[in-house]
């Protein structure tokens, strides 16, 4: 992939292995990709497809084997304190479980309050308060009713607001969401969509929406990446990808997706397992040939 100086974050050709050969496992193999203010990057895939590796190694949870990170056109290391404490405020993570993300014993204000405290020093007392109903108010919530409560007080969606509010506390310019709303009920899961779509176009946010379903990434991407074994198979306006997919494991993810105008019991509502097992395998297979299918739409060559 090419890269841009507008980038505000990008990874270049990154790996991540594990263990030792002969048990070697390389867990993502030469990524790249870029995120941009105001824009949503969706990566889609499976458990195992890589993902979750991507995540880690954004939020410097993992060094890459090889490869780079750049934050803003400058390599990402362990070398500059300063630097990677600056990094860390701005690469901000919404997890997949809002509960666990948030301590118990604690008001809903004292989650947002600290933050304040320890990044935004030139607030004090009064201020302080303000900026929390603030807050709290930008994703949706009553301050007077939900600051004094604790986590256990608020529903699912109520909980992942209060995450989402919390990394706007920090001072966030990119927010990592992993499966943000896998946990939450159907009926609150398109709120939580909205509000971030809202945020990254008011608050000028890159979003890297990382999920297994990928339906939902046309709603709050522009562009998307398909990934498995480690590996980009194909990416591009998510549009284009999810309207004309060429990869056949792009084509096997959309072909979960269930269709309203398909019964259930109809033959083309299912594929054969041998050839899911056989898009699998042929996927797996390291491929460095790439083919751009259209403008902003491309597609790794797969085994013959």
């Amino acid at each position: 992939m090419t890269r841009s100086h507008k980038a505000i974050l990008a990874l270049d050709r990154v790996t991540k292995t594990f263990g030792r050969p002969p048990f070697l496992v390389k867990a993502a193999q030469s990524v790249s990709f870029e995120l941009h203010a105001g824009q949503t990057l969706a990566l889609v895939g499976e458990s195992g497809s890589g993902k979750t590796t991507c995540a880690r190694l954004v939020m410097q949870e993992y060094t890459p084997s090889e490869g780079q990170l750049l934050f803003k056109g400058k390599p990402v290391g362990p070398d500059d304190a300063k630097a990677l404490a600056a990094y860390r405020r701005s690469v901000q993570m919404i997890f997949q479980d809002p509960f666990a993300s948030l301590n118990p014993a604690h008001t809903i204000a004292y989650h947002l309050r600290r933050p304040l405290q320890l990044h935004r020093r030139e607030l004090k007392g009064r201020q302080i308060d303000e900026a929390v109903d603030e807050l709290l108010r930008r994703v949706r919530l009553d301050p007077e009713i939900v600051a004094s409560r604790h986590p256990h007080e608020l529903s699912g969606g109520q909980r992942q607001r209060v995450n989402i509010a919390r990394t706007l506390a920090v001072g966030a310019e990119i927010i990592v969401a992993d499966e943000p709303t896998s946990m939450l009920d159907v009926s609150v899961r398109l709120g939580i969509l909205n509000l971030l779509n809202e945020m990254k176009r008011d608050m000028k946010l890159a979003l890297l929406y990382i999920t297994h379903d990928i339906a939902t990434a046309r709603y709050v991407a522009e562009n998307i990446i398909v990934m498995y074994a480690g590996q980009i198979v194909e990416w591009g306006n998510v549009n284009k990808v999810i309207d004309n997919p060429q990869h056949p494991y792009t084509r096997l993810l959309l072909s979960a997706v269930p269709d309203p105008e398909v019964r259930f019991d109809d033959p083309r509502a299912h594929l054969k397992a041998a050839d899911v097992e056989e898009v699998r395998r042929l996927s797996a297979i390291p491929q460095d040939r790439v083919v751009a299918i259209e403008p902003d739409h491309f597609v790794r060559q797969i085994a013959a």
